[in-house]
């Protein structure tokens, strides 16, 4: 049975007060599933229902946040603070962010003291930093346990951490001192101090650090979970690898948006109002207009060159397009180059010698053809203007595509501002620019 299927089903269950037999519909179902359906019946119903299940926190951790607050603003004060409370406490901290100030002071009173603190902690850390994305819920160990005691802890932690794959060795004051992995405790000898079999050489991040690094150091040392810390090297919370794989998710899509000249989208495409899409589009769009200006006032100052040789109009887009297409493919390697961090500031120099041999190949390839079409069109003048234009706007496209990200970058702007639009229009203006001063040069007017 697919999801509408399945929603039409529940909400006809719903609506008769039949929830035994609503839930048992659901009850073999996955809790992101049942999130799934429950996203696609009516708000009320869906409401009724999640209250009734036995996973609910769960289920409720997987809804998209405007449902979220729709359903915290509607249930009771006592059951929703059962939903916040089993929560982990990464996402409870999410959804408490989202509600509003009256939202806010009544649910924190009906939440146990350690979930109000711990949510004021999380809280307080910058949006889009390692503290804002980390979760409190981790096991420690103390480093003269041995391997049985330590063990016996574990089984208390476990119903609240988030994981117990690495459990995280602390002194008195919270500091980091090692990590060590279940793996490792139950092939352990169970007198073994803890202390002696953890690993110390522990990759970790700070808590101000920006969760793009955070997301990168848990792909590039394959971490289960990575621990953060604060300045005085005291354990605070963990990230992990789910988290960080959301933030690699949003971090791509919105780069992919600027890429295109959009701004950040926060939702599903096909939810966003029209209002927001207008105004998240209408900037790029009306300041590359004020750009391509510059196209026509190369084509006005070389006018006569244009009304004696009618002949180049032709290939004036074929050219254009040409330079801004090589640009985009240069800034599109680069940009995600300075992302992963393949490339650096200081392989600017290197990668410029590089990129004009490429962009000189491509260039010259492309060349030939339009040579061969424009001795066709016109004559051997025509076609050495041609060929001579390719090779330099393909050339100069490149060299932009390829600077203007390091540029950027250098300036402190997310290199992926250095869109699609931007590239191409910096190109035409060029290559008209280009394309029109040689033919000037050997066409007669």
């Amino acid at each position: 049975m697919n999801h509408e299927t399945l929603a039409l089903s529940l909400s006809q269950a719903a609506e008769q007060q039949q929830f035994a037999q609503a839930i048992e519909q659901v009850e073999d179902l996955r809790p992101i599933d049942i999130a799934d359906v429950l996203a696609l019946i009516d708000a009320t119903l869906a409401r009724q229902l999640l209250e009734r299940l036995p996973n609910r926190s769960t289920i409720f951790s997987y809804l998209e946040a405007d449902i979220q607050v729709a359903m915290a603003h509607e249930y009771p004060r006592a059951i929703l603070a059962k939903i916040v409370g089993e929560m982990p406490a990464d996402e409870r901290t999410d959804l408490y962010k989202q509600l509003n100030q009256k939202q806010r002071d009544a649910l924190l009173p009906a939440l146990a003291q350690a979930k109000r603190e711990d949510i004021r902690r999380l809280s307080a850390y910058e949006e889009r930093t390692a503290g804002a994305l980390m979760t409190s819920d981790y096991a420690t160990l103390d480093a003269e346990m041995t391997v049985a005691e330590a063990l016996a802890a574990l089984r208390l932690e476990a119903p609240d951490a988030e994981t117990i794959y690495h459990a995280y060795v602390i002194d008195d004051e919270r500091k980091l001192l090692g990590v060590v992995s279940l793996r490792v405790l139950i092939l352990a000898a169970p007198e073994q101090k803890i202390g002696k079999i953890m690993v110390s050489n522990i990759v970790s991040c700070d808590v101000n650090d920006d969760q793009e690094d955070v997301a990168k150091t848990v792909a590039r040392y394959d971490l289960i979970a990575l621990p953060i810390t604060d300045a005085k090297g005291a354990l605070v919370g963990i990230v992990t690898h789910d988290d960080a794989m959301d933030v690699a998710s949003d971090e791509a899509t919105d780069d992919f948006h600027k890429s295109g000249g959009v701004s950040t989208m926060v939702g599903k495409l096909k939810d966003v109002s029209i209002r927001v899409l207008y105004r998240k589009r209408v900037f790029w769009l009306v300041f590359l207009v004020f750009g391509n200006l510059l196209s026509g006032i190369s084509i006005a100052n070389f006018e006569d060159v244009i009304a004696a040789n009618l002949v180049l109009v032709f290939f004036l887009p074929l050219l254009v397009d040409s330079g801004g297409n090589a640009g985009s493919q240069s800034a599109t390697l680069m940009v995600r180059a300075l992302a992963t961090g393949d490339v650096v500031m200081r392989d600017w120099f290197s990668l410029l010698g590089r990129e004009a041999m490429v962009a000189l190949m491509l260039g010259a390839t492309m060349a030939v053809a339009i040579s061969i079409i424009g001795y066709i069109r016109g004559d051997a003048v025509v076609s050495l203007v041609l060929a001579l234009s390719m090779v330099s706007v393909v050339m100069i496209g490149c060299v932009i595509g390829m600077s203007l990200p390091f540029v950027l970058n250098k300036l402190g702007f997310d290199p992926a501002t250095a869109s699609a639009p931007l590239i191409t229009s910096v190109c035409d203006a060029s290559g008209v620019l280009i394309y029109l001063f040689i033919a000037s040069q050997f066409l007669p007017l």
